[in-house]
């Protein structure tokens, strides 16, 4: 599957879900990954025509089922955010960010060349005006990635066509750090972007305004490396966006001559280039402001995020209709100019955060945080909605990749003081496949048929004999006033305007829910009088 974003070249920016890529995503304007399916619980009841007749209704409820439902964005205190941050005033479609448990690098200005900064994560509130900036490039730093399996090592791109590794100190910076570990010269123009891959250690792949992608292996000794182990020769343009799968055995990629292409990373040929026939298509709003998805496939959420823009959308993906389920957004009062986002191992799970953005403001010189929450009454971990995600050590060496292998990234689960697991196959959950129920002999119609999909267990031959309507209800009656495990009429109170329009969505759902079983126990009422009828009619004894 590929999430593709349309241009903003007419009057309304478009989200796109479209098939093929075998499984690649795209990061920037373009992303793609797996996503399990939420089956729809209202389908599992079906009236009849003569019943369907009864009750009309002028609005059409969609309940969908899912612990994601509630998500809200939470945005840090005022002492919490980086403050007095020279960001970059720089027009380059980029992030601008890259974020790990230890620091927070954003491109910044310089006279005479391009830099960065590099702020230790707890160093929040005001930046000292002569803070040490990480600075060598002779030009505009264009992008900049932190090493995966290395939180003191991370690459930069620049427009002087060169990348540069920079290995950053535990301790804090005094000075400004102009000795950088490795050189990367091999592109005839600016570079645009950087991208790590995913499961093999020291495999970096940069594109540029030469059209090229270009593939470095960093295992060497040599401090300037002058020829990349493969160049990609496919594009027309310039190179907007580059992304992996998770095994990174294929690469994406979205050029400016509106062509998305999956490639071989190895060998450089492309897979698949034609995805211009969309699964489903989401009109947004009539900004022309980039925009910049990113999809979490440990939950199947996207988000989505506009530049220039002051809220943040996300979505449930599915691999049923209608494929993107939309839930909510975070609005704020600030526009982003750029965004980092904290890797899952950073996440601070007491508070069910699932999600974390850094929102560049320039127009206050601010970084703010801003986390994603799932809310829940209890403080333990909540197995549930973290599942076994990627940890900080690869799964192969530079030379096992180059010569074929691939191999799942090691996984590791969030739970304080786990180990990393042994490498191995992705769980079930984070593939794009429909679960199967068990058949059953007793499903003989249309509506077993859906009981059986929304993984209900067969009816035993006693519950047959009861009115279904009975044991369905059964089953609301235990639900009926609780929302993701908790009761949504003693959550904690909100404590700001966005946790209160939070709380003010979340029971306008319930409210809708609670009409629509209503309505259903109205029609299972109309269908029991009719069954009754029918039975006295064919027994008179009754």
């Amino acid at each position: 599957m590929c999430l593709a974003l349309a241009p903003p070249t007419g009057p309304t920016r478009r989200l796109r879900w479209g098939g093929g890529g075998g499984g690649a995503g795209l990061r920037d304007s373009e992303a793609a990954k797996s996503a399990e399916p939420e089956l729809d619980a209202a389908a599992a009841a079906t009236a009849t025509a003569t019943c369907a007749a009864v009750i009309k209704m002028s609005w059409n409820p969609q309940y969908r089922s899912s612990k994601f439902r509630h998500v809200f964005g939470k945005p840090a205190s005022k002492e919490n955010c980086y403050d007095s941050v020279p960001i970059t005033h720089s027009v380059q479609d980029n992030h601008f960010c890259a974020v790990n448990p230890h620091f927070i690098a954003v491109v910044t200005e310089c006279t005479g060349g391009g830099a960065f900064l590099v702020i230790p994560l707890h160093q929040t509130g005001k930046l000292d005006p002569h803070y040490p900036k990480v600075c060598g490039h002779r030009g505009n730093v264009l992008d900049v990635k932190w090493n995966p399996f290395n939180d003191f090592e991370i690459a930069s791109c620049s427009e002087d066509a060169t990348i540069k590794i920079w290995d950053i100190p535990k301790q804090l910076l005094t000075k400004n750090l102009t000795a950088f570990r490795k050189e990367l010269v091999g592109h005839a123009r600016k570079v645009g972007l950087v991208e790590w891959h995913p499961t093999a250690a020291n495999i970096l792949f940069s594109s540029g305004y030469d059209y090229k992608v270009m593939v470095w292996n960093l295992d060497s000794k040599e401090s300037v490396i002058m020829s990349p182990v493969k160049t990609i020769n496919c594009h027309q343009d310039v190179i907007l966006s580059m992304s992996f799968n998770t095994n990174g055995s294929l690469l994406a990629t979205a050029c400016k001559d509106r062509k998305i292409r999956v490639l071989d990373p190895r060998a450089g040929t492309v897979l698949q280039d034609d995805l211009s026939v969309p699964v489903t298509e989401v009109d947004l709003d009539g900004s022309s402001g980039v925009l910049f998805p990113f999809y979490d496939a440990d939950t199947n959420m996207l988000y989505v995020v506009g530049k220039g823009d002051r809220n943040i959308h996300y979505y449930e993906i599915s691999a049923n209709k209608p494929h993107l389920n939309y839930l909510t957004e975070y609005h704020s009062y600030n526009p982003q100019k750029g965004i980092g986002v904290m890797p899952k191992r950073g996440l601070d799970v007491s508070s069910c955060e699932i999600f974390r953005f850094y929102k560049l403001i320039t127009t206050k010189s601010l970084i703010e945080p801003v986390s994603m929450i799932v809310p829940r009454r209890s403080e333990s971990y909540q197995e549930d909605i973290y599942p076994p995600t990627a940890s900080a050590q690869p799964s192969l060496t530079a030379q096992e990749w180059l010569s074929g292998m691939n191999k799942e990234p090691v996984l590791m689960s969030l739970r304080p003081g786990a180990e990393p697991l042994s490498p191995q196959p992705l769980p079930s959950d984070r593939t794009l496949s429909v679960p199967t129920a068990p058949t059953s002999p007793h499903l003989f119609n249309q509506t077993e048929r859906l009981v059986a999909e929304d993984g209900r267990r067969p009816l035993s031959l006693l519950e047959e004999k009861s009115p279904r309507w009975a044991a369905e209800y059964r089953q609301e009656e235990k639900k009926t006033w609780l929302s993701d495990g908790f009761d949504i009429f003693e959550c904690p109170p909100p404590k700001t305007e966005n946790e209160l329009l939070q709380m003010f969505y979340r029971q306008q759902d319930e409210i809708r829910r609670l009409r629509e079983l209503v309505t259903q126990r109205e029609v299972q009422a109309k269908q029991l009088e009719l069954e009754i009828r029918n039975l006295r009619m064919s027994s008179p004894r009754l």
